[in-house]
């Protein structure tokens, strides 16, 4: 789930081939050269994400919702809590996916409050919207890049479980989410911690690697889900976006997966996910073998068990 935002590739492009003044030193041209190489990758790696959102990764969080649901219930818990705990009545869930804080925002707000979801994958925002009127919850879900929106400022919180790390350009998106607060409004939102501290999240591409050259790779300093990992990173990235009273505090509760979701799990999300379909026919067992052995220390009585080692994050507008 995730509600990021791309600019254009002229825009980077532009950027790119813009030369110095002719007082510029050698070490700004190459200062600017850096600055313009890294937005380029950075786009294109949002625009990548984009892309798997709209498509295939947003195909496996619908169908795998409910299974998604149960291993991050600990987060839409610390979500709602902190709603109640702002005590507004408009909410705004940032990169939704398939509607589940959102709905949970709307249980807890009854009939006289507004509970919005946004998301860029229309998968998930088409299970959203039919949870909602499954459940009758009043919730409403809106297809939009979160980044570049023309919200108003109509909502007195601002939430978000895992969908505020696959912006192209985190500054732009924030002020952008920021015109949509009221002022006053409280923002909070969970983000993963570094990968060194989430071993579980690699589990499956690290036992796969022999059998499968060529994973995807991960940047953590690019789009993605360890973008956040740098507390520092991620308090500059509020200030300077316009959010006063930042708070950054580790949280790390334990989440659990039905083990019969284990092998979707791993064959259908994450940077195996992405490849195991197009892999040869005969090689797709002996990998879910080998990634399967793997995640037997996680396996107790049924469940999938692990650490979620993550930031609970907090401002004001």
């Amino acid at each position: 789930m995730n509600a990021q935002g791309t600019t254009g590739h002229d825009d980077v492009d532009r950027t790119a081939r813009d030369t110095p003044g002719d007082g510029a030193t050698a070490n700004e041209t190459a200062a600017d050269t850096t600055t313009a190489d890294t937005a380029a990758a950075d786009t294109t790696a949002a625009y990548e994400k984009s892309r798997q959102w709209r498509g295939g990764s947003g195909h496996a969080w619908a169908d795998l919702q409910e299974a998604l649901d149960t291993a991050l219930r600990p987060f839409e818990e610390l979500l709602v809590t902190a709603v109640r705990a702002a005590g507004g009545h408009r909410v705004l869930d940032i990169g939704c996916g398939a509607g589940t804080t959102t709905l949970a925002a709307a249980r807890s707000l009854g009939a006289d409050g507004r509970s919005v979801g946004v998301d860029i994958s229309e998968p998930l925002i088409a299970v959203a919207r039919e949870r909602a009127r499954r459940t009758r919850l009043p919730a409403e879900f809106l297809l939009a890049d979160a980044q570049t929106y023309a919200f108003t400022p109509d909502f007195d919180t601002l939430i978000s479980r895992f969908g505020v790390m696959f912006f192209a350009d985190p500054v732009a998106a924030f002020a952008n989410l920021r015109g949509a607060a009221r002022e006053g409004a409280a923002l909070r939102f969970v983000a993963w911690r570094g990968i060194e501290e989430n071993p579980f999240m690699t589990t499956a591409e690290r036992a796969a690697a022999p059998l499968v050259p060529g994973l995807p790779g991960r940047d953590p300093s690019g789009p993605g889900q360890f973008a956040f990992a740098d507390r520092d990173r991620v308090a500059g990235v509020l200030a300077d976006s316009g959010w006063s009273d930042i708070t950054i505090d580790p949280v790390d509760p334990v989440c659990t997966l039905p083990e019969e979701h284990l092998v979707a799990y791993f064959t259908r999300l994450g940077p195996l996910g992405t490849v195991f379909a197009d892999l040869p026919e005969q090689l797709r067992p002996r990998v879910v073998d080998v990634v399967r052995s793997a995640f037997e220390p996680y396996v107790d009585g049924g469940m999938v068990r692990y650490p979620a080692a993550c930031w609970l994050v907090g401002a004001r507008a």
